[in-house]
């Protein structure tokens, strides 16, 4: 199903207030392709955070159900969003090949705005990137995706010495790990839910993230992701 989202009005008191003044409309229009930034669609009604919470959440079910429709994912859906993309949500997750976020949530083309790194850590560059599907391609909901028996959860509770840059990645999940020291229940399990929280927590404390949260323009939230059953429950 297409969907539209009208651009986020926000004023430009607010914009220069978080920082965001300096990548709004046409600064970005100068900088990247106008058909990056609206697709010509018939209109529909407006898409809330809950409602885009909501649609992930249906499609995982349906995809744990084994009763995936694969929405969008036909020729002419290709077509429609060459000419620019208005995806209804943003997704956080693991580059675990285990997790491909379209197929999970049984989503289609143009349907979501994904950023995958082992661990789903919140970097910087990922924040960028999730701020501008949010601010500027209009995504309604962000959901941290971690899942079961997580690699990059499992080397930071090991802590063992690792080659080249792997251990950039561990670090960001160590404060997890020691958050859930003495925690009863599975080990990696609890980091890999703390870890979730910890990243949305990053997430909030980005200015243009949190002021799109207090205008009810975008929700944040953290999914777990059962590799045996394909099912996605919430974190909280």
């Amino acid at each position: 199903m297409s969907r539209q989202h009208p651009q986020i009005n926000l004023s430009r008191r607010s914009l220069f207030r978080f920082g965001a003044g300096a990548i709004g409309t046409g600064v970005l229009t100068a900088g990247l392709s106008s058909n990056l930034l609206a697709a010509e669609k018939k209109p529909v009604e407006d898409i809330t955070p809950d409602k885009a919470l909501q649609e992930l959440l249906d499609g995982n079910e349906r995809f744990a159900k084994r009763k995936r429709r694969n929405p969008d994912q036909s020729y002419s859906r290709l077509v429609e969003v060459a000419k620019g993309q208005k995806p209804f949500a943003s997704i956080l997750g693991c580059a675990d090949s285990r997790v491909p976020s379209e197929i999970v949530f049984d989503q289609g083309l143009g349907d979501l705005f994904v950023c995958r790194i082992a661990g789903n850590i919140a970097t910087t560059q990922q924040i960028g990137s999730l701020e501008f599907g949010s601010l500027v391609l209009g995504t309604k909901v962000i959901m941290v995706v971690g899942h079961e028996r997580c690699g990059a959860v499992q080397a930071a509770i090991k802590g063992a010495p690792v080659p080249g840059n792997i251990g950039s990645l561990l670090e960001a999940i160590k404060p997890s790990v020691e958050s859930s020291k003495g925690k009863s229940g599975d080990m990696v399990e609890n980091v890999c839910k703390a870890n979730i929280l910890a990243q949305i927590k990053r997430l909030q404390s980005s200015s243009v993230l949190s002021e799109l949260i207090k205008a009810e323009k975008l929700k944040i939230v953290g999914g777990y992701y059962d590799l045996d059953t394909g099912e996605i429950s919430m974190v909280s």
